[in-house]
Parts: structure tokens; sequence; C-alpha cells
């Protein structure tokens, strides 16, 4: 009797990073052998080929000195001489179920697309939630929505990575006085109906020890993955 070899098989959000800046999403960044990396005015993140064998000579060649790079990686960083960490935290991944259609999703007449001219508002915004990483040009990464209280943007959310059958929801924040009102929870499943509708699965990103905000997106129908090391990183000047 003949026994076949299992083979594990790669999940498509391993090394998500990566594998956006090599499919949907290569024409926002560049790669140099081992390492991909965003434009610097679109997203902090970069990536490498294999997240265990991590190559930093080849991220090198896509910084400028004294620039930062965000990485996902299976364990916390230690970078050769020439870089520092400036940042490291646990990082988990969440995924949408297939074809769970947000329970919360209704309509909500405050919300409203945002387009280029908001940016200033949506990086003062992030800038004071502090929600990850956000650039000038993080926008085009894919749809963004907020919501307006007499004029003035109190809460956001939209798509970042981006691979083939996946999308993720990022960005989600409310302004501190706007909280408990159920903005980030309106945005997020309406965002999640929208790359649902697409034939896609959403997906996501969140400290791991932000209790409060994993409990919001296991109420959305979100599934944990295994945790991760989110970790910022300078190139020496």
């Amino acid at each position: 009797m003949k026994f076949r070899k299992l083979v594990a098989v790669a999940h498509p959000l391993d090394n998500v990073i990566w594998r956006a800046l090599n499919s949907s999403q290569a024409h926002l960044g560049r790669s140099h052998n081992q390492a991909s990396k965003f434009h610097k005015e679109v997203s902090l993140l970069g990536g490498f080929a294999n997240p265990s064998t991590d190559n930093y000579e080849s991220m090198s060649a896509l910084l400028d000195p004294g620039e930062r790079v965000g990485l996902f990686l299976e364990e916390p960083p230690g970078p050769p001489a020439g870089w520092t960490v400036i940042l490291t935290l646990p990082l988990l991944q969440m995924i949408g179920e297939a074809g769970r259609v947000p329970a919360h999703r209704k309509e909500n007449s405050l919300i409203t697309p945002l387009s280029e001219a908001d940016v200033s508002e949506m990086l003062a915004l992030t800038k004071l939630t502090k929600p990850g990483p956000f650039a000038k040009r993080t926008r085009e990464m894919g749809d963004y929505f907020g919501i307006r209280v007499n004029g003035q943007l109190v809460a956001m959310a939209g798509e970042r990575l981006r691979v083939p059958g996946h999308t993720e929801v990022s960005a989600v924040c409310t302004h501190p006085d706007h909280l408990g009102k159920g903005y980030a929870t309106a945005l997020v499943a309406l965002i999640m109906g929208r790359i649902q509708e697409r034939g896609e699965r959403p997906f996501l990103h969140v400290r791991g020890d932000n209790e409060r905000a994993i409990a919001l997106y296991e109420g959305l129908g979100f599934k944990k993955r295994p945790m991760q090391h989110y970790a910022i990183l300078e190139k020496a000047r």
C-alpha cells in the first residue's frame, strides 16, 4: 500500500505584504532580489520573499538612509548591523468567514466616501488615533469611507493590502470624543460587505493585546489566525 506524502500548502494570507507587492499591488511599490517595499508615500510596509529568512541586504537597497520599514514577521526581529528596531509588538491577523454577511450592516446616512480632497483630515485623524501606519498616498490602496459630525471627520476605515481573493480592512479609527456610538462597527461592516460582494474574503490586523477591538471583530464574524510580530525598523543614516 502506497502512502501519499502530505505537503503543507501556504495560506493566501501568509506573508501577505510580500504577496500583495508581487501581485495585486505591485504598481504601488518596488522589489529588489528577496525584498519588496511600498513607495514611502503609499505605506511604511515591506516584506521578504521568505519571512523566516530575513534579507535585510535586499531591503536596504529599497530604502533611503534613515528611512523606516514596517514588517510582519514570524518572530521578533534580529536585524544585522546598520538597522535599528524602533518598535515591535504582537500582531493578530483575523479573517472573515466565507460568505457571511455582517449582521450589523445597515444604511448609515453619516457615512460618505473619502477622496483625495480628504487626505489632510485623514492624516490628522490617524495621527491622533494611531490605528497603524497611514501616509499621504495610503488612500490609493483601496476605497475609504468616513463619518462626519458637524462637518468634522470623526471616524474612518478603508481597504489596504490586497491579494487575489482577499482584501484587508484597515485604518479603523474613531476620534476620542466620539467613541461608543457604533461608528467603527458600521464602517467595518460596510467595507466587509463591499469586499464580499466582489467575491473576496475580508481580513484585518489588530494588536494582539487589543482585546476590545478583537471582541468587536469577532462579533462581526472574523476568526483568529496565528499571531505574528509587527516591527518598525530604521535603516542607518
